[in-house]
């Protein structure tokens, strides 16, 4: 028996060693994943048996050895295509330990086409004019492009061959004597692809950074005069002395943020942290700053690990027609140029141990990789910790509005609710005929105010107008000065209305009962947003008309898009644009597509497709949308029904950047019947204006309430409980994610009381039970911990049944009972399901602040496993991909 435990113990400690072993070994080959077999030093292709259009190429250094510190290798691989090939993906084979930086440039004539070179002489790459199409350095994963877009190389495109260059720096990492094979592969596809990928190179060439200046500035800027390009992916460039490269695009005096890195962390080319374009006009800027802190000497821009460098590098890609593979500027900025370059350009980011450990595992991601965003995603798990909920103020208004179909809703600047109802006038089928004309004129004007300003605490109304001006009331905005911007289906007009309450009209557009589809004209306009900045206004048009356009403060016509996509193979049409919002911080416009389901994104200067929205949990249609810049923006949007595909009635909260939605929500007694407008306040309460019920819903999670959900278990408790629960539930990988709105809205509301006595948290839990070798491993490891349990019951088994057999012979005096130290007590912790069954419900119903909502059938006998596969959903792939060139609107 002792020989047996013995044996369990020492299988359960190589296990465990083993298990430490392995993650270091993967560690180490990552970082070093350099062959050391002379065969693997080899540069080859290799054909994908499984599609004929794919193969790879493996491009190695054959197997050198620097003779000297900050030596250039260069060797060359031919195109091995007879026709045009693709780049698709690179990469990388090398360790920073050995290689300071790899470039591959692609041209026509290299230096040599045999054996390898030193190219850091006059030699160079080539003898011809060479495109950079990959740069590598710090142990930076590997670069996938997005789906559509390849490098183009071989017949057609002037590169018939590969220039391979490393710069090998300290040259210590030799003094084995080793040979080093370091390069990369390509996967590459001979099918064509429809847009090319290419490099824009700042670089700065004349910089002096002055021996203990804190701060020196190298400004590069050059204007941008080629077809447009949409950069896709970046990458920051400097020695020992860079702290922060920013790139940037000004259009129109704006400078809009390419990317911002740390030189110091894994040179990768990291995503844009926007879908944007590069036009002609444009100018393409970019900063290096440095630090001369602990130097005693110059230092000047060179090809040597002691001088430095300043680069920032763009990967873009274009219209296959119009590709141009490589581009660069070296002209430095002017002063007053970079007098307004933004701050952050300023600003160092600083690198700890561990970021650059996790940067150096990180995975091809199109997260942003900046402090900046780092930082967001940390206040984001933050946010999840909390599992915050809206839910219904049901004692809002405190007094009945007495409102006709609500058909908008709105903000003021003092963050009172404005209300856009329809009186006693309905939309109903025999409002218009078949061209859009207004069939209910006779009924004249609504003689009940329109716009009522509500406090939004107790909803009792502020001031009331708009008596006797609007038909068929729809979408409403403010602007700063609390005058109103309204649309009218029935008028197909948009109208600026003054806010004092004397019901003047300011502005206009359109005619009167006139429908059209000109600049002049509107068809049942839906909604109207600002830009608060410019004052330009934005008008969705609408439901005969399938365009948003905009429009000067004054009224004057400036431009007009329709629908953009995400599938350059099909372009489909606004149907109903039936909502808009404008993004402050991201200078966008986005618009609800109600009978496609989708949210879309533009730029608002340009009317460019930025993004879409677009889930499955909508129902296929999308009423009304609004915008929070908190948290790195959240978008609220409440759906419709829907005759084809019957989903709830609710409101979401999506994060803009992932697209996942955070929470839903919806009224607790009655349904919504026609949810049509959304607005969100600064302290993170919600309205949504129902024309279907003819009611303003309000929510909020301002109450001390929390949802917690672990493993698919629900658990609803109140901060003012007094009871402490312990409750231990097997944590599982994918967790259900529950919903995040308030924190991120409201970060400057206090924290909620604390519980008097100490509650342990879910978190808390599952950190104990790391901390006890008690989490439950990964499926892919599940066979070894059966073994395990297997050989420990065995002994175990085999003394209770010799102790029942004893008691037995006894005269069955002895008595096995049902307690924690039994056979069923034993075996029940060990299967993790407490025998006889424990029902949540009942437990959680005998204490304070908490109900058996959502355990009445659950029951620890269940799956766990089921279980989380109920609550488990697909995640969309949030890859960056190309958006095609805007065409013209017609």
């Amino acid at each position: 028996m002792g020989v047996c435990v013995l044996f369990v113990l020492l299988f359960i400690c190589h296990s465990h060693s083993l298990q430490i072993q392995e993650p270091l070994h993967r560690f180490k080959r990552y970082q070093e994943d350099v062959p050391s077999d002379p065969a693997s030093c080899v540069s080859r292709t290799n054909q994908d048996f499984t599609n004929s259009h794919n193969f790879s190429v493996d491009i190695r250094m054959p197997g050198v050895l620097p003779m000297g510190s900050d030596t250039y290798f260069c060797m060359s691989y031919p195109v091995p295509a007879n026709r045009d090939s693709y780049i698709v993906d690179f990469i990388p084979h090398a360790s920073m330990d050995t290689v300071h930086h790899m470039l591959l440039f692609g041209c026509k004539t290299p230096v040599s086409t045999s054996g390898y070179w030193d190219c850091g002489s006059s030699q160079g790459t080539c003898k011809d004019e060479a495109s950079i199409m990959y740069a590598w350095a710090r142990n930076a994963p590997p670069t996938k492009l997005p789906k559509d877009v390849g490098f183009k190389v071989g017949k057609n495109s002037g590169m018939t061959h590969f220039v391979l260059q490393i710069h090998y720096g300290d040259i210590s990492a030799f003094r084995d004597h080793h040979r080093d094979c370091s390069g990369l592969s390509l996967r590459m596809t001979t099918k064509p692809q429809p847009f090319i990928a290419g490099i824009y190179l700042l670089m700065s060439v004349d910089t002096v950074i002055l021996p203990g200046k804190r701060v020196t500035n190298a400004d590069v800027a050059c204007d941008y005069s080629s077809y447009t390009i949409y950069p896709f992916a970046f990458r920051t460039h400097t020695h020992r002395l860079g702290k922060v490269v920013s790139g940037y695009r000004i259009r129109d005096g704006e400078w809009t943020l390419i990317g911002r890195q740390s030189p110091q962390l894994p040179q990768a080319f990291y995503p844009v942290n926007r879908e944007l374009s590069v036009k002609y006009g444009d100018t393409l800027a970019a900063r290096c700053v440095f630090s001369g802190e602990g130097k005693t000497s110059n230092t000047y821009i060179g090809g040597t690990s002691d001088d430095e460098m300043c680069n920032f590098y763009i990967m873009y890609y274009m219209d296959s027609e119009h590709a141009v593979p490589f581009m660069n500027c070296m002209e430095p900025g002017s002063a007053e140029l970079f007098e307004d370059i933004p701050a952050e350009a300023n600003v160092p980011i600083p690198v700890s141990a561990a970021h650059m450990n996790s940067m150096m595992h990180m995975g091809h991601s199109t997260d942003r990789q900046d402090d900046m965003s780092m930082l967001e995603k940390k206040n984001a798990e933050q946010d999840l910790d909390e599992d915050t909920h809206l839910e219904q103020v049901s004692s809002w208004p405190q007094s009945s509005l007495q409102l006709g179909q609500v058909s908008g809703l709105a903000l003021d600047s003092d963050s009172n609710l404005v209300i856009f109802h329809r009186g006693d006038h309905v939309w109903g089928p025999d409002s218009f005929d078949s061209e859009a004309q207004y069939q209910q004129r006779s009924l004249g004007p609504i003689q009940q105010s329109t716009i009522l300003v509500v406090d939004p605490a107790k909803g009792n109304i502020l001031k009331a107008s708009g008596r006797n001006m609007f038909y068929l009331p729809h979408g409403i905005t403010t602007d700063k000065d609390n005058n109103y911007w309204v649309t009218d289906v029935a008028l197909h007009q948009v109208l600026k209305v003054s806010g004092d309450g004397k019901d003047r009209i300011l502005l206009q557009l359109g005619e009167a009962f006139t429908p059209g589809s000109d600049s002049n004209h509107f068809c049942q306009p839906t909604d109207v947003v600002e830009d608060p900045q410019t004052g330009n206004i934005f008008v969705s048009d609408g439901y005969c008309n399938a365009r948003i356009l905009k429009f000067s403060a004054e009224g004057n016509y400036l431009s007009k898009w329709g629908a953009g996509t995400s599938d350059r193979r099909r372009r489909t049409p606004f149907r109903v644009p039936h909502s808009l919002m404008f993004l402050p911080d991201k200078e966008e416009v986005c618009v609800a597509d109600r009978e496609n389901g989708r949210i879309q994104c533009f730029i608002a200067e340009s009317g460019e497709f930025v993004k879409e929205i677009k889930k499955e949990e909508f129902g296929g249609r999308v009423f009304a949308i609004t915008y929070s810049p908190a948290g790195g923006g959240l978008i609220f949007a409440v759906n419709g029904e829907s005759l084809y595909n019957p989903t709830p009635l609710r409101g979401f909260v999506i994060d803009y950047s992932t697209k996942d939605i955070l929470d839903t929500f919806a009224p607790e007694k009655k349904e919504f019947k026609m949810p049509h407008d959304i607005v969100v306040t600064r302290d993170g309460s919600v309205f949504v204006g129902d024309a279907g019920s003819k009611k303003v819903f309000k929510f909020t999670s301002e109450k001390l309430h929390r949802s917690v959900k672990k493993a698919g278990i629900e658990v609803q408790e109140l901060e003012a409980m007094e009871t402490i629960i312990q409750t231990k539930v097997r944590p599982e990988s994918n967790a259900s994610k529950t919903a995040v709105v308030h924190q991120k809205q409201s970060e400057s509301l206090p924290p909620p009381p604390p519980p008097q006595q100490k509650a342990v948290k879910a978190e808390e839990v599952e950190e104990e039970k790391k901390k006890k070798g008690e989490t439950r491993p990964v499926k892919e490891q599940g066979v070894l911990p059966a073994v395990i349990t297997t050989l420990l019951l065995v002994p175990l088994v085999l003394v209770i049944s010799v102790g029942l057999f004893v008691c037995w012979r006894r005269n069955n005096r002895c008595e096995v009972k049902s307690d924690p130290s039994s056979v069923g007590g034993i075996l029940g912790k060990i299967r993790g399901k407490a025998v006889g069954g424990l029902n949540l419900g009942n437990f959680f119903a005998s204490r304070q602040g908490y109900t058996r909502q959502g355990f009445d059938q659950l029951s620890t006998e269940g799956s766990d496993q089921e279980r989380m596969d109920e609550d488990s959903s697909d995640s969309e792939n949030e890859e960056y991909s190309s958006i095609p060139p805007p065409k013209p609107s017609s």
